[in-house]
């Protein structure tokens, strides 16, 4: 593993650094117009899907120059590069690598200029993370797909104006990774419920949606008719190194090792404590080896040698962390961790009891501790079926 950037690497992180120092004011002086126009800074600058190809108006970057810009945009607490996360991350690529001329015209500049929100229809009831189990039907009728099933813990599906959906096109196959297509859906379409599904801090992030004989245009399918599973897995294709996530675990060990400064422990601050610094810095090991383990992934995949199942360790892991960390927040705070947002008593506006009462938000998301562990032991390291 190479732990240097070259020389034209490292320009570009004083070119990012500046770009910050142009477009990032401190937060108290951030009027209600800043995040338009640092949205469409960030689109000027190419930053919005920075690897993106440049035929299609990304950035044409590469992935070393792209941790660089995530990296630096995470340090300076900056706002997100773009608003449709979903779009970002899953559905702009899928279209990308799949989709049709028109398809790409259609979708990928909206997505890039902040324009769409999409929502990801892949875990159902029963199902869960065995995606390759999935039952929501789609019946070929004429020049139409009849989408009829149920789909859950759809993140964002009440914002969403599209949803980007797995269904069964096929019940006998020799394979139950074959007979999966994917649709784009406009969550507009007759036939479409959204419910909501809150989390134990009242939360609403997740929703479930059912399909009553929903209809969808052929042209709407991404790919071929049975390609869905290929199109699902090509989403590993992209920078999956879990970087990102380890910036976002740094920044909440600051915030920790600050709650630790201001909170009580037998008459003095609970940061001068033996064994609360001793917590701390456990955690900070970890931090460090996953990011290490981040940049083994990154590296890989710069030589073209990653395994596919690479993100299933940065995620299992990172999922315990977070738990940790917030559980760790709530012994902290004492008597007040009790408080939730609303309360004068509240400690940081409640954001810890918000973190530490969504959890399964972190550690359901992306797939469950088991079944990562299952991916590393089966796909990784050889061992038998679970």
């Amino acid at each position: 593993m190479d732990f240097d950037f070259s020389p034209e690497d490292e320009a570009f992180r004083e070119e990012v650094r500046a770009f910050l120092v142009r477009h990032l004011p401190p937060a108290e002086e951030r009027g209600p117009d800043f995040m338009q126009r640092w949205l469409r800074a960030v689109r000027e600058k190419r930053y919005v899907g920075f690897s993106w190809p440049e035929e299609v108006t990304g950035g044409g970057g590469s992935l070393e120059r792209q941790y660089i810009l995530k990296e630096e945009m995470t340090k300076a607490r900056a706002p997100m590069l773009g608003i449709d996360v979903t779009g970002l991350a899953w559905v702009g690529p899928a279209i990308i690598q799949w989709g049709s001329e028109e398809q790409k015209r259609q979708f990928i500049p909206d997505i890039l200029d902040s324009k769409s929100a999409w929502c990801t229809g892949y875990s159902e009831p029963d199902v869960g993370s065995d995606l390759a189990s999935l039952q929501c039907r789609g019946v070929r009728e004429g020049d139409e797909y009849v989408v009829t099933g149920q789909k859950i813990w759809t993140s964002l599906a009440h914002y969403a104006k599209w949803i980007y959906m797995m269904v069964r096109t096929e019940l006998d196959t020799p394979s139950r990774y074959t007979g999966i297509t994917c649709l784009l859906v406009p969550m507009t379409t007759p036939g479409i419920e959204v419910q909501p599904i809150r989390n134990m801090a009242g939360g609403h992030m997740f929703n479930q949606v059912f399909f009553s004989d929903v209809r969808v245009p052929v042209e709407n399918r991404l790919g071929e008719e049975g390609q869905g599973w290929d199109i699902l897995m090509s989403a590993l294709q992209n920078e999956r190194s879990g970087l990102v996530e380890v910036m976002g675990a740094q920044r909440n060990l600051d915030g920790l090792v600050d709650l630790a400064k201001r909170s009580r422990r037998n008459g003095r601050s609970a940061a001068e404590d033996s064994r609360v610094r001793r917590r701390l810095a456990v955690i900070e090991t970890k931090i460090e080896a996953l990011r290490l383990n981040g940049l083994r992934a990154l590296t890989q995949q710069l030589e073209g040698g990653a395994h596919q199942s690479q993100s299933s360790i940065n995620k299992l892991l990172m999922s315990e962390l977070l738990v940790e960390i917030h559980d760790f927040s709530m012994e902290l705070q004492g008597q007040r961790h009790q408080y939730m947002p609303g309360s004068e008593e509240v400690v940081d506006e409640g954001r810890w009891q918000a973190g530490s009462l969504s959890w399964p938000t972190t550690v359901v998301g992306g797939g469950t501790p088991n079944v990562q562990k299952n991916i590393i032991a089966e796909r990784m390291l050889g061992l038998p079926k679970d």
